[in-house]
């Protein structure tokens, strides 16, 4: 029997050269040719158990789409690409695949082999279509089975809406702010997901029927009572209110939340200031990014191209305990970010007109372990020191979004504040509505979040059909 030799590594990805992307805002990773993304799927090995769809939260049938790639038959790897996934070449760009479908490749278990680059692949066929201009619409029910609204549209409603639509149902989306797509548009940067990606994808969710109503506020402008005259009621309405330390100095001047930060970049254009937008955003010049997760690596990226001279992360753990995508990190480091580990803000000082100059921190040691599992981190006595910063963006996470909520009083909460719901369904305490994403999860990712919505879409499908059946 002839032995099959697998690459050791990944199909190498062009990429902007560090020196030049730390200065734009144009998008980092240039994707595969044709030949090298054949060349990467001829790579997987098309296993029967098939481990990385099992770690997949949208279950995409990745073995077939690979296979129709490596066979060279475009249009049928994204005919299945698209059969389960609405957002597929957004999830190539951003969802964290080494600990879903690639951290489960049997290649990646092989001695000294890296996993299928599943992600990089998946983005490679979903741009194939676009650019091809035969993006194809599934065909859609005529006969309509229901109405349902959509509040959010975010990853988890986008999905919950296409989903629902495939089916055949009336659907509305409500969206509070300006451009649908959630934390597609307005938190993840410029250069790592490019709007006009997020706005293609947007589009054939649109062309499949779904409804988006923006600068729609549920609970201000629409009322519950509005809402509750559809048949089913999907909340995706995200994290997005800010956490802070809450430290001495938190109120100077030139103090952020990450939320704050990267929405005046993203939704008012200030990543083309000054050449084609004059979108006020403040531009440090000594950045200081408090946190170590994607937003933090977004962040503080983010700073960097509007000038920045210098910028730097602390974070209270370890470099091992650090929770952002390692392709993150490694693009943050090869563009000049500072890293202290081991260090946490305990006040911010200002100058006598209220400005931030400085930040005060501490270093820390790690002690036992605490509820996430990770070793707790202990200040050490008399280890003070101060970083020079007229600048501070906090990503230190997210809370629910309070407006929503507080006008939907019989929604059941969890103790810190979000919807409680059935992890398998989205079912609420409230007959009929449902919830999912970061609503229901806390601050989570993209993929989860569409991976609730898809499961969400199946059991208001059930619900609906069987109230009519009662009737």
């Amino acid at each position: 029997m002839a032995v099959i030799k697998i690459p050791n590594n990944k199909t190498p990805i062009k990429e902007q050269d560090p020196k030049v992307r730390a200065h734009n805002f144009k998008e980092v990773v240039l994707g595969y040719s044709l030949e090298e993304a054949v060349a990467e799927a001829n790579r997987c090995l098309q296993c029967v158990n098939q481990p990385c769809v099992a770690g997949c939260p949208v279950n995409i049938d990745i073995p077939g789409f690979i296979l129709a790639l490596k066979n060279r038959d475009l249009p049928k790897s994204a005919e299945i690409l698209k059969s389960y996934n609405n957002l597929p070449a957004v999830c190539g760009r951003v969802c964290p695949q080494e600990s879903q479908c690639e951290g489960r490749c049997t290649v990646g278990k092989m001695k000294a082999h890296e996993p299928v680059a599943i992600g990089k692949l998946e983005r490679f066929v979903a741009d194939w279509e676009a650019s091809s201009g035969d993006v194809k619409i599934p065909e859609i029910p005529t006969q309509k089975r229901g109405k349902v609204a959509v509040i959010g549209a975010g990853p988890a409603g986008l999905t919950v809406a296409a989903d629902l639509a495939k089916m055949g149902y009336e659907v509305k989306i409500f969206e509070a702010l300006h451009a649908a797509g959630g934390v597609l548009m307005y938190g993840i940067p410029e250069f790592r997901l490019p709007k006009s990606i997020v706005e293609r994808e947007i589009n054939f969710i649109r062309s499949l029927g779904v409804e988006i109503d923006t600068d729609s506020i549920v609970g201000r402008s629409i009322t519950i009572s509005e809402i509750k005259k559809f048949d089913a009621i999907f909340i995706g309405t995200g994290a997005g209110t800010p956490s802070f330390m809450n430290i001495p100095g938190t109120n100077l001047n030139g103090v952020y939340s990450a939320s704050e930060f990267l929405t005046r970049i993203n939704l008012m254009h200030a990543y083309e200031f000054p050449y084609q937008s004059d979108t006020p955003v403040r531009l440090g010049k000594h950045v200081v990014v408090v946190g170590a997760g994607n937003v933090a690596m977004d962040a503080s990226r983010s700073a960097l191209r509007l000038g920045a001279e210098n910028v730097k992360i602390v974070y209270r753990r370890s470099e091992a305990e650090m929770p952002a995508r390692i392709e993150e990190y490694h693009h943050a480091i090869e563009e000049g970010i500072e890293f202290h580990w081991l260090t946490n803000p305990i006040a911010y000082i200002g100058d006598d007109k209220g400005n931030l100059t400085a930040v005060k921190c501490i270093k820390m040691e790690l002690g036992e372990p605490d509820a996430s599992g990770r070793r707790r981190p202990v200040p050490i006595q008399n280890s003070e020191f101060t970083i020079e910063a007229d600048m501070v963006v906090e990503a230190i996470g997210q809370t629910s979004n309070k407006v929503l909520l507080s006008a939907f009083p019989e929604l059941k909460l969890t103790s810190h504040g979000y919807i409680e719901a059935d992890p398998q369904t989205g079912q609420t305490s409230v007959e009929g509505v449902y919830a999912g994403g970061d609503i229901v999860t806390g601050a989570a990712t993209v993929i989860l979040a569409m991976g609730a919505g898809k499961k969400s879409a199946v059991a208001i499908d059930e619900y609906v059909r069987s109230k009519k059946i009662s009737k």
